[in-house]
């Protein structure tokens, strides 16, 4: 064995996206998911942990109902993730519900990959973060793919800031994947 073998290594793997989420959620408290993810959304379910539960919803409308129960009785944010622009168009009546009931709630909606964006792929929302307002008190689609865990942390402020309420956060469908880290 030389000096080399022994020493740690230096090599250290950087998070990705989905990773720092999922610790963030941990520390919130917020290990339960409801969803009902389009092909946009399905990256955010890789090697899902053991530690989480999902709740899986067959309309989008109902998936937001559930969160806004759960949330209440938990008295903690309730995490949400629905498909892009239509998911979120049949989820409002629900996230106009949950805003009056002052009901924290962090959602996710899915988003095309970024490289397409600008030819207006089919599943796109072309403004994700105006689709719901005024019914969030905060909507936001990051500029890059390792500002996404910084988004969901502040989502999660400002849904449980009184008065509380549900915030949005679209996430690009390659993102997941990306670096957490950078500089």
């Amino acid at each position: 064995m030389t000096i080399a073998d022994a020493m740690p290594s230096r090599h250290v793997q950087t998070p990705t996206v989905r990773d720092a989420v999922m610790d963030l959620l941990r520390r919130f408290g917020m290990t339960t998911i409801f969803a009902n993810p389009g092909s946009t959304e399905l990256p955010l379910f890789r090697n899902f942990p053991d530690d989480f539960r999902y709740i899986l919803g067959l309309q989008e409308a109902v998936v937001v109902g559930m969160a806004d129960g759960y949330a209440q009785a938990t008295r903690n944010a309730a995490f949400v993730n629905l498909h892009s622009a239509a998911g979120v168009g049949n989820a409002m009546g629900n996230i106009f519900t949950a805003f009056k009931n002052h009901t924290p709630m962090v959602i996710t909606a899915g988003q095309q990959a970024r490289s397409i964006l600008p030819f207006d792929p089919f599943l796109a929302s072309r403004e994700a973060t105006e689709l719901p307002k005024p019914y969030v008190k905060w909507s936001i689609e990051p500029a890059r793919a390792e500002d996404v865990p910084h988004a969901i942390a502040r989502a999660y402020y400002l849904a449980m800031t009184q008065p509380c309420g549900p915030v949005l956060v679209s996430v690009p469908v390659d993102d997941w994947d990306r670096n957490a880290r950078y500089g």
